[in-house]
């Protein structure tokens, strides 16, 4: 038997970003666990998110829901369309977010002096804006029907503390053209941690909890093995993250298990922050 303390069975779960890297390793799990589970993306036709999530994309309790998280009124929609088929969510997972991988044009991830004004602007709205309008919403319909709740909002180690960029440096030798780990994504992401300290507060007295999941870098495929050897070296484990290794603190923070967590962030990083 499942303990009681852990369980998520029958919890509206929704997740954003579902079909990103993490995203979808949020969504298997908490399927495997017999939560319903709203996967929210952009792009949510079928044929992807099978290709994503192979079978289970068919799950009766899997919803497919469209979400532009920088657009007030398609994320109202979503959260209508979810009220429609099942009730308002128990929980939400603000997992929607943009990065800039090693392997992005020069134009996007050169020095700080000429970093573009129009891609900072992007990030920020999509990870630090699209939080904001996600929490207000389902914030808002958990308080509107006296639903207690979860909010686990996304953060990054690069949103704590400054990226280490010797981790990078390679790519000027290999390529000639230096990278540089950007501004935009830190500063979006460590805006999270005081949106979350400030909704956890907010909203306690009505039971709604918000916390922050702190991840490290997760390995890819796209990776070079240079950037891997690099980034694992600085990380007290030895290596990268794999993408499910997050399941198991996004359960915790959704269960009953966190009942008295709130205005938290709880760091699974591998050590990196510790040095």
């Amino acid at each position: 038997m499942a303990d009681p303390l852990f369980s998520v069975a029958d919890k509206v779960v929704a997740i954003s970003g579902g079909l990103g890297q993490i995203g979808a390793e949020f969504v298997r799990a908490f399927h495997e666990r017999d939560a319903r589970v709203v996967v929210l993306a952009r792009n949510v036709e079928p044929g992807r998110a099978r290709s994503v999530l192979g079978d289970i994309a068919d799950s009766d309790r899997i919803a497919l829901v469209p979400v532009d998280v920088t657009k007030k009124e398609t994320v109202e929609a979503a959260l209508a369309s979810i009220e429609e088929r099942w009730d308002v969510p128990d929980a939400l997972i603000n997992n929607a977010g943009l990065d800039t991988q090693p392997s992005a044009p020069p134009e996007v991830s050169g020095p700080f002096e000429d970093f573009p004004e129009d891609v900072f602007r992007e990030v920020v709205d999509v990870d630090l804006v699209g939080t904001f309008l996600m929490t207000q919403a389902f914030g808002a319909a958990m308080r509107r029907v006296g639903r207690s709740g979860s909010i686990v909002n996304i953060g990054s180690i690069y949103g704590m503390v400054s990226p280490v960029q010797d981790i990078y440096a390679h790519r000027a030798a290999e390529t000639g053209v230096p990278f540089v780990k950007p501004v935009a994504y830190s500063a979006a992401k460590s805006g999270i941690y005081n949106l979350t300290r400030y909704c956890a507060t907010y909203w306690a007295q009505h039971g709604i909890r918000v916390n922050t999941l702190t991840p490290s870098g997760v390995a890819r495929d796209t990776q070079d093995e240079q950037f891997r050897a690099n980034y694992a070296a600085r990380i007290p484990i030895g290596r990268m993250a794999e993408a499910d290794e997050y399941n198991g603190a996004a359960i915790f923070l959704v269960a009953d298990a966190s009942r008295y967590m709130t205005g938290s962030n709880l760091v699974v990083d591998g050590g990196w922050t510790a040095w």
